[in-house]
């Protein structure tokens, strides 16, 4: 699956309000991938951004390595 296209994914964004104004957000699945927006709509924009960039980081480290997949049932 390519980074830039999520496969209908779905992630679990905490909000913050920044005390300087705007929103911090940090992605509770991923937690290297956390961005900023002055709204909600930005912040999920670049929240999206940032997700996509850190998928696409651990498929290109995971490149040299043997996988299995493991599915969890809901």
């Amino acid at each position: 699956m390519s980074a830039k296209n999520l496969g209908g994914r779905k992630f679990t964004v905490r909000i913050q309000e920044s005390p300087e104004g705007g929103y911090t957000g940090q992605c509770i699945e991923l937690p290297g991938a956390i961005s900023e927006g002055d709204t909600i709509e930005e912040l999920k924009r670049n929240m999206t951004e940032a997700i996509q960039l850190v998928l696409e980081t651990l498929e290109d480290a995971a490149k040299k390595y043997k996988k299995i997949i493991i599915e969890i049932p809901n």
